[in-house]
């Protein structure tokens, strides 16, 4: 098992007092079978005046709270303590051909079979959402898509190559895009982020009929040989996974080119960057505000067997 302590700042400054804060803050990582939280603590400035834990829809853990006191600037630190385990993921070449595996999910969700718990789970992620608009975009995704999803081709395997493909045609740029960047934006530019290029690899699974989740998270990024790890020099990451019948999610990162390994520190997954996005509110006051945000993910010796941790 690999460990890592993760450290996730964010600072808000305004430009006038904020009378009043509402916040939903998806900042826990995951436990999943890979994965597994050792501690995790979470400190908030100023003090809220609530605040309170539960799972959203999708069961990622949030911590939502409010501040009913003026303020000027609000600075919440994550602090996380994961260990992550070696992933194996099934051989590409030995998935269903990826038709069958659109048929099938059409077929559950409309009646005519069966519908098992994991199709149910996964028609959820077939459509569009938010951040993935399909309208008269989902023909253009669909013939991007179709370079790689020929006809009888195992679902994995040209998910696999599509991964590659976003990642040899569309250039990593910080500055190319915000939040708000439309997926057709992106396409058309061939330039943004992760979350960019985790959108559009889902807008061209969902264009075919698949079903395709977006998970947030952080990546461990190693510093240039001879030279120390930067602090706050990582950042926030994002990728995809993709539901093959009878075998379940499996995970592909477009930015780089890879199935997530050791590396991958899942946070959250939704259907877009909406649904996990780790902090998001609405305030009274405030008018402008600018944001600086640093995430640092460092490898740690895992902890004694049994033993549970709070991050110091």
């Amino acid at each position: 098992m690999h460990c890592y302590e993760i450290t996730h700042d964010t600072t808000y400054r305004y430009a006038s007092p904020v009378l009043l804060s509402q916040q939903i803050a998806h900042l826990r990582p995951r436990a999943m079978p890979r994965q597994r939280l050792f501690g995790h603590r979470l400190t908030i400035s100023p003090e809220p005046a609530t605040r309170g834990e539960r799972l959203d829809f999708f069961g990622n853990p949030t911590t939502h709270f409010g501040l009913h006191a003026r303020h000027e600037q609000l600075s919440v630190e994550a602090v996380s303590l994961v260990g992550v385990q070696v992933q194996d993921w099934p051989e590409p070449a030995q998935s269903l051909p990826w038709e069958a595996a659109r048929d099938h999910l059409r077929d559950a969700l409309s009646g005519h079979a069966p519908l098992q718990a994991d199709a149910r789970d996964a028609g959820q992620y077939r459509f569009a959402s938010p951040f993935v608009a399909l309208g008269e975009e989902t023909a253009i995704y669909a013939a991007y898509a179709a370079r790689c999803f020929t006809p009888g081709r195992p679902l994995l395997e040209a998910a696999q190559e599509l991964s590659s493909l976003i990642h040899a045609e569309f250039r990593f740029d910080p500055a190319a895009t915000s939040v708000a960047t439309p997926v057709a934006e992106v396409f058309a530019e061939r330039h943004g982020v992760c979350q960019d290029f985790s959108h559009l690899m889902i807008a061209c699974l969902r264009s075919l009929g698949l079903a395709a989740r977006y998970l947030s998270g952080y990546l461990l990024t190693e510093p240039p040989p001879g030279r120390p790890r930067l602090i706050g020099a990582d950042a926030s990451h994002a990728w995809v996974a993709v539901w093959c019948p009878g075998i379940g999610w499996v995970e592909f990162d477009p930015t780089n080119a890879m199935q997530p390994a050791q590396g991958h520190i899942t946070l959250a997954w939704g259907r877009d960057y909406g649904d996990v996005c780790p902090l998001r509110g609405v305030i009274l006051g405030g008018a402008r505000h600018a944001a600086d945000v640093a995430v640092t993910v460092m490898p740690v010796p895992p902890p004694a067997s049994g033993e549970r941790h709070a991050p110091a």
